[in-house]
């Protein structure tokens, strides 16, 4: 793998509620620098983010219903987001809903914000650490049954982000289906490879700068 096909998986974020304005401009300008896939961001930077990375080839990534999934307006929220120039859209998935079994209600939120994102694709983030095996494999299905495009593991501010074993399950269930997205807790370019390898099509990180210069240094050196 090239510096930039591992570039091209990564959703560079930023999603501290506390983060200003001259950070989102950073983070943009970052994203832009190393050809990543999307900026990730908050619903309130999208127009500013779009705006900066507009003909860079890097998207803008909304989250909607974050972190926690339990809003009713994700949908709009969605809507306003794709309007503001989003061109992929992470929701969090209703899990109260989701733990309750209710999984008629878990499939028409999601159904709601795929048909508000307009063709763009949904990511559906699971957060897995809160979920049994049995609830990670129903929610992937709900993901695959209600048109969304990945389903990813974590928001990052949970009690845990992307595991192997996670991914691995997500990647077999899937069986070419969906993609799966790793977020939460990458760190360096040893776990983004880990994840990969276990079946990651994309990868969340607030640490993507990082990842890229140990990629670029070992890419220089040859060693891997």
């Amino acid at each position: 793998m090239t510096p930039r096909e591992l570039a091209s998986r990564i959703d560079h974020t930023l999603l501290r509620p506390e983060a200003p304005r001259a950070g989102i401009e950073g983070l943009c300008a970052e994203a832009r620098e190393h050809g990543f896939a999307s900026a990730c961001l908050n619903p309130c930077w999208v127009r500013l983010a779009a705006g900066i990375l507009a003909g860079s080839g890097t998207g803008v990534c909304s989250v909607v219903g974050f972190p926690l999934g339990a809003t009713r307006s994700k949908a709009h929220e969605a809507g306003l987001a794709v309007a503001d120039g989003a061109s992929e859209i992470d929701m969090v998935i209703a899990l109260g809903l989701l733990k309750s079994g209710d999984w008629g209600g878990v499939s028409a939120d999601i159904s709601e914000v795929v048909r508000a994102a307009a063709g763009r694709p949904v990511k559906v983030v699971l957060e897995t650490c809160l979920l049994t095996r049995r609830e990670k494999l129903d929610s992937l299905e709900a993901c695959v049954d209600s048109g969304a495009s990945f389903a990813k593991t974590s928001t990052g501010f949970s009690t845990g982000g992307a595991t192997v074993e996670d991914v691995r399950l997500l990647h077999e269930a899937a069986a070419g289906r969906i993609l799966v997205k790793a977020s939460g807790g990458i760190a360096d370019l040893d776990a983004a490879f880990r994840l990969i390898e276990a079946g990651a099509s994309r990868l969340g990180s607030s640490r993507s700068v990082a990842i890229m210069r140990e990629m670029m240094e070992r890419a220089a050196s040859g060693v891997f």
